[in-house]
């Protein structure tokens, strides 16, 4: 899957973000039987306070968080628990935006002790899941996702996050 990466800060670039996100976001929609070369998203890779503002401005939450995506379609069930509606083919593959800050993501990666580039790997597949529709507000919705998450990172090598 392309994912055309705007790096913001160069801490991104020493941590191989733009061949993770390629690897992240090709399995997922691989995963849920889409072709990669089909689609495509954008990622912006920034720090906290670009991401705060982001975060003020769409959310209405004036804080840094770790990723935001903003899908191109609301491919979102109707039913809790069940799958997202397919995207439909279309002539740019467009699937949305993608920000992600380096601050937050090293600082849970640390907490965790788990390693940088597993983190940023969990944080784009759950970011491209949710341009494809996922969420995880309502509980089964929430089980969906991390459950098709951590099949994901499992075919990529990464421990599931939630584990």
């Amino acid at each position: 899957m392309p994912v055309e990466v705007m790096i913001e800060d160069a801490r991104w670039q020493a941590a191989g973000l733009e061949a993770l996100a390629a690897r992240a976001a090709a399995a997922t929609l691989a995963h849920l039987g889409l072709d990669p070369d089909a689609w495509e998203a954008s990622l912006l890779a920034c720090d906290d306070a670009r991401i705060a503002v982001l975060n003020a401005d769409f959310r209405g939450k004036p804080a840094p968080t770790n990723v935001l995506s903003w899908p191109s379609d609301d491919l979102s069930a109707d039913m809790p628990g069940c799958a997202p509606l397919p995207p439909e083919p279309s002539e740019d593959g467009f699937l949305g935006d993608i920000a992600i800050a380096y601050d937050t993501c090293a600082r849970e990666a640390a907490e965790a002790g788990r390693p940088l580039a597993d983190h940023v790997t969990h944080l784009v597949v759950h970011a491209v899941l949710h341009l494809l529709g996922f969420d995880h507000i309502r509980d089964p919705d929430a089980t969906l996702m991390e459950a098709t998450e951590v099949a994901i990172l499992g075919k990529l090598g990464v421990c599931d996050p939630y584990g």
